[in-house]
């Protein structure tokens, strides 16, 4: 399986940006299985856990995130994706895609760039 990310962007602040990632080569029952979760990694800081979404759509958040990130999933397409509305400074990163349990091979990222 290949984690492909893509959706970043240079935006200002208060902006919004949709990230979507594409789990190349998973099947669909594996794809069901599993939870997913977007990771942030700014420069210089280790990769920390933004959002999580289960089999049965429950989702959990980072403090930081809550309130202005939506992650979903969409089974028919085998797609996470993370709505990131009114976007912050602070909230420029490479953004991961990733099993939550499963830990796959990391993709790429995408870079999300927001100014002040």
């Amino acid at each position: 399986v290949r984690l492909v990310e893509s959706g970043g962007g240079l935006v200002q602040a208060g902006e919004a940006l949709r990230l979507s990632c594409r789990p190349s080569g998973i099947i669909t029952s594996e794809f069901n299985r599993m939870d997913w979760c977007w990771y942030s990694q700014a420069p210089g800081k280790e990769r920390e856990l933004g959002a999580s979404v289960g089999g049965s759509r429950s989702t959990n958040y980072a403090d930081s995130v809550k309130g202005r990130f939506t992650i979903s999933r969409d089974s028919a397409k085998k797609m996470v994706y993370l709505q990131m509305n009114s976007l912050k400074p602070e909230d420029t990163a490479v953004y991961f895609c990733n099993a939550l349990k499963d830990t796959l091979d990391w993709g790429q990222g995408t870079q999300v760039t927001v100014s002040s």
